[in-house]
C-alpha cells in the first residue's frame, strides 16, 4: 500500500537524513491469460507495477533536493522477454521496466540512478517447492548468487542487471528477428501449457 511505502521512507528520512539506496522489491505470480478475473488482473497490476510508482514518489523529492539517489526497481526476465503461462505476470512486469527506463530517462541528468533487476527462478517463497517453470531451464539461483549480482551491477552503474546471462542473448534473438523469436516462444508454451494450465485451475 502506497501509505505504507510513504511511512517507510518517511521513518528513514527521519532517523537517518537520507536515503542513498531504495530497493523496491515486491512482486507476484497469476497464471492464466485474458480470463483472470478483474480482481485477479488488478491486484498483480497494484503490487508488480504500482508498488514501484509509490516507491518513487516517497524517495524522489528528498533525492532530487539533494542531487543524488539510487532505485532499484525489481522486475523479471520476463519483463524483457515474456512468461509462458501467464498474461498478468508479462504485462505488469514489462510495464515496470517501462517505468524504470522513464525515471532514468527523466531524472538521470539529476542525480537519480536507476537500475532494474531482471532474474529468472531464484529460490524464494515464490519458487518455494518447484523448479521455477519454464523460468528455471537456466538453472535456480541462489539468493546470495543474486546479490553479488546486484552489488556488481550497483557499482557499475548499469540499468540493467541480469543475474542469468543467458536473458541477454535472448534479448538479442528477440529483437534481431521478432518472428522467429515468437515461433521459439510458442514451442516453449505447447512445452509448458498443462502445467501451467494446471496452475490457473488451482489459483481459481
Amino acid at each position: 500500500k502506497e501509505e505504507e511505502i510513504e511511512n517507510l521512507a518517511n521513518n528513514t528520512l527521519e532517523q537517518f537524513g537520507h536515503i542513498d539506496l531504495f530497493c523496491s522489491n515486491a512482486g507476484i505470480f497469476t497464471a492464466g491469460g485474458e480470463t483472470v478475473s478483474t480482481d485477479n488482473w488488478q491486484r498483480i497490476w497494484e503490487i508488480n507495477v504500482m508498488s514501484h510508482v509509490f516507491a518513487a514518489r516517497s524517495v524522489l523529492p528528498s533525492m532530487l533536493e539533494r542531487g543524488q539517489g539510487y532505485l532499484l526497481n525489481t522486475s523479471s526476465a520476463a519483463g524483457l522477454l515474456n512468461q509462458v503461462g501467464s498474461a498478468p505476470y508479462s504485462t505488469t512486469k514489462h510495464a515496470a521496466i517501462g517505468f524504470a527506463e522513464w525515471l532514468s530517462i527523466t531524472y538521470g541528468n539529476r542525480g537519480i540512478k536507476v537500475s532494474v533487476l531482471c532474474p529468472q527462478a531464484v529460490r524464494t517463497n515464490m519458487t518455494a517447492g518447484g523448479d521455477g517453470g519454464v523460468a528455471g531451464l537456466d538453472g535456480m539461483l541462489e539468493p546470495e548468487q543474486l546479490a553479488d549480482t546486484v552489488i556488481e551491477t550497483l557499482s557499475e552503474e548499469r540499468f540493467l542487471v541480469l543475474p542469468h546471462p543467458e536473458v541477454l542473448t535472448y534479448m538479442r534473438r528477440k529483437t534481431d528477428d521478432y518472428d522467429r523469436w515468437l515461433g521459439g516462444m510458442r514451442r516453449l508454451h505447447e512445452r509448458f501449457a498443462k502445467v501451467y494450465k494446471q496452475r490457473e485451475i488451482s489459483s481459481d
